[in-house]
């Protein structure tokens, strides 16, 4: 009995066609190995774009490429989500403060002091919703995240340090210093406030002049806190 010319060998199966990718499919960029990565830095896009209400995991889901589940092993709320972003943010900020600190001149506590005062409010400008996030509670809670609150203690320590070895030098013109950081601090929130919050060009300064003022103001406090005996500090 002859075999018809369609029929397959004895023993053998036809092939399967393989399938073909959809353009979709072909197009989805998600290849790499940290998922919790790429997600928090889709988060910290889509605050710098939007503000911290811009920020949801299934959006981060969607710039990442991966389904809207995909997250939920590493962000299991958006909660965690604004944890993470949070940490990353001030991850960013002691980067910038250290950075400042290492250009400043060896053995001129009130100098390192200048630096760190602008250093914060270079990035604080520069990156204003991210600032946002690790300064204000309305978005986040600093309470629950150990590495933030520490990290913050860590540089309030820094400043204490540093105060205290200008006091020592002679370089301060008043031993309250607790009185000068907190004086110190809401001079350079506060100023950060009013540039993220429009109220600099009420009081006459355009954008083109905000870093100079930002400098200049510093300056002020540095001459205002340095010990006549000493002269203040300069970059």
């Amino acid at each position: 009995m002859r075999r018809s010319a369609k029929s397959p060998p004895t023993g053998r199966r036809p092939a399967k066609p393989r399938p073909v990718a959809t353009r979709a499919q072909a197009a989805r960029p998600y290849h790499h190995g940290d998922l919790r990565r790429v997600l928090i830095d889709a988060a910290m896009q889509l605050v710098g774009e939007g503000g911290p209400e811009a920020v949801s995991v299934r959006e981060a889901a969607r710039r990442a490429g991966v389904s809207p589940g995909a997250p939920f092993r590493h962000f299991p709320s958006r909660d965690a989500l604004m944890n993470a972003v949070a940490e990353e943010a001030q991850r960013r900020f002691r980067a910038e403060i250290e950075a400042a600190l290492a250009e400043a001149p060896p053995g001129d506590p009130l100098g390192r002091f200048h630096h760190l005062g602008i250093a914060y409010l270079r990035w604080a400008m520069k990156n204003p919703t991210h600032f946002e996030i690790i300064s204000s509670r309305r978005f986040f809670d600093h309470d629950r995240s150990a590495a933030v609150s520490g990290d913050n203690a860590e540089l309030i320590g820094m400043t204490e340090r540093t105060l205290a070895e200008a006091f020592s030098a002679g370089q301060l013109g008043t031993r309250d210093l607790r009185q000068v950081q907190i004086a110190g601090r809401a001079l350079v929130y506060g100023f950060a406030r009013m540039h993220i919050d429009g109220h600099l060009p009420r009081w006459g300064v355009g954008d083109a002049e905000v870093e100079q003022m930002a400098a200049d103001i510093v300056d002020l406090f540095i001459a205002g806190i340095a010990s006549h005996a000493a002269p203040a500090a300069k970059v």
